[in-house]
């Protein structure tokens, strides 16, 4: 009687989830699949052997990814985190300067607006206000750790241009300017950098 051996892997689902499937060019459904070699007997499996590690698997386009995939920001993630880091960062930057300036509220509320807050106004400009100052960080953390390099320098730069709506920057708001910078994760060479051509673009327009 002729005996089969072998060797083959299986994988099962270990999790599932939502994640930025680059393939697609969206947020698709994933699963987390788990592999493990196995000793085979005419081709059914009868003793596990070695684990083979885990893969991402979109259930849209059955690409498979490694696990770092999951660290990316889905597109709904990045779209929440946009507007509640601007909201955070314009907070801090009108508290450090004038918070009652007419012309920094009316910049801040258009930045947030522009980062994808719909109907954002004075009213919740001024609850925003009141929040305390744990909660902003958090909030500038984890826009901070979504965001590119450059991209953390232009949403800098916006949060700068807030404080200069009614004048040149003041010291507390350039300490706050720094503050910001750090908790979305640049470095204090990069947040002097920012402010310095934000002030010159200012100066000749």
């Amino acid at each position: 009687m002729l005996i089969l051996f072998g060797w083959r892997v299986f994988c099962r689902s270990v999790g599932q989830g939502t994640f930025h499937c680059r393939n697609c060019g969206g947020d698709r459904q994933y699963r987390l699949r788990a592999g493990r070699k196995w000793l085979t007997l005419f081709f059914i499996p009868v003793i596990p052997l070695a684990r083979v590690g885990e893969h991402v698997q979109c259930q849209t386009c059955r690409t498979r990814y490694v696990t770092d995939v999951l660290r990316q920001p889905t597109t709904a993630q990045l779209q929440a985190a946009l507007p509640a880091g601007m909201r955070a960062a314009a907070t801090a930057m009108l508290l450090s300067g004038d918070a009652g300036s007419a012309a920094a509220r009316q910049r801040a509320i258009t930045m947030i607006i522009g980062s994808g807050a719909e109907g954002y106004d004075e009213t919740a400009l001024d609850q925003d206000l009141e929040q305390p100052s744990e909660s902003l960080r958090a909030a500038l953390h984890r826009v901070g750790t979504q965001l590119t390099i450059q991209a953390r320098e232009w949403y800098l730069a916006d949060v700068i241009g807030i404080g200069m709506a009614d004048g040149a920057l003041t010291d507390s708001e350039r300490s706050a300017a720094q503050a910001i910078g750090l908790d979305l994760g640049m470095t204090q060479a990069q947040v002097v950098g920012v402010v310095a051509m934000t002030e010159q673009s200012a100066g000749r327009d």
